[in-house]
């Protein structure tokens, strides 16, 4: 079902992806339900534990909050509907990106601040580096 539609660039769409990224594993037999939300809790109790013993700096702190943030929003769709609702569909011409939703923007996110974190000194490191 098609909300709004125009010829380049926003779709809102609704797309039920049991899989995870680009719908790998969408045709397994079940299984992949309860794998991927075992796998979004493991990573958000991990994240949320390093949270609570401290991190290093603000940015990697957003990211770990992030990260948490949309794996969690992806495993209470799989929970309650078997399938996580993907529903922000991108174009431009003949180029298209696979429908995705917010809790995957703030996954993404998340993973790229803290990538880029880890080409940051902390404060104290920087001026004994100096």
């Amino acid at each position: 079902m098609r909300v709004f539609k125009s010829r380049h660039g926003l779709t809102w769409t609704h797309v039920l992806n049991p899989g995870a990224a680009f719908s790998f594993l969408a045709d397994a037999s079940g299984w992949q339900r309860y794998f991927f939300s075992a796998v979004g809790l493991l990573v958000s109790t991990i994240l949320l534990f390093s949270l609570q013993r401290g991190v290093t700096s603000r940015l990697v702190t957003a990211s770990y909050v992030s990260i948490v943030a949309g794996a969690l929003g992806n495993v209470i769709d799989r929970v309650r509907l078997g399938a996580v609702v993907d529903y922000l569909d991108f174009h431009w011409g003949l180029w298209h990106w696979p429908a995705f939703n917010l809790a995957d923007v703030l996954v993404v996110g998340g993973a790229i601040f803290l990538t880029l974190s880890s080409f940051t000194f902390p404060r104290n490191e920087m001026k004994q580096a100096i």
